[in-house]
């Protein structure tokens, strides 16, 4: 699938996949500088980049693993969606869920893009749902192991 990029920044970088069957494209940073995030905080980090996805696709902005687990950053949504009809620059809300003061390079990799196809439902209010074995049964109620 062939996905268009416009830099928005001429020191931008396209995403780029880690491996031959990385499902998420890295993002990088692309700041004037270094950018401080403070435990607690949740600051937007520019990536430079405008993609224009095929339609009936989203993209799907994930933490990538190390920053995460071992320096306590990760998008502040949980999952950043990208719809396929916005042509504005991806950004990436980080938040430092940690304790130290934390720095974003220039240039350094902050989160993951996956591609993926979605559906569009249409919605029709029902007086009954079909039954399941499971039923309304949640948080928990599938067992603990």
């Amino acid at each position: 699938m062939r996905v268009n990029v416009k830099k928005l920044n001429e020191k931008a970088h396209l995403p780029t996949y880690g491996s031959a069957c990385a499902a998420g494209a890295d993002l990088y940073a692309c700041t004037d500088g270094e950018v401080t995030v403070h435990p607690g905080e949740t600051v937007f980090v520019h990536t430079g980049i405008a993609v224009e996805l095929p339609a009936g696709t989203v993209g799907l902005v994930y933490a990538r693993s190390g920053l995460s687990c071992k320096r306590d950053l990760a998008p502040a949504n949980k999952v950043g969606v990208i719809d396929c009809d916005y042509r504005g620059e991806i950004m990436v809300a980080l938040h430092n869920h940690g304790t130290e003061v934390r720095y974003v390079a220039d240039g350094e990799r902050i989160a993951q893009l996956v591609i993926a196809p979605y559906y569009t439902a249409e919605f029709a209010e029902s007086e009954e749902l079909s039954g399941t074995a499971r039923g309304a049964g949640g948080f928990g109620s599938t067992g603990k192991q």
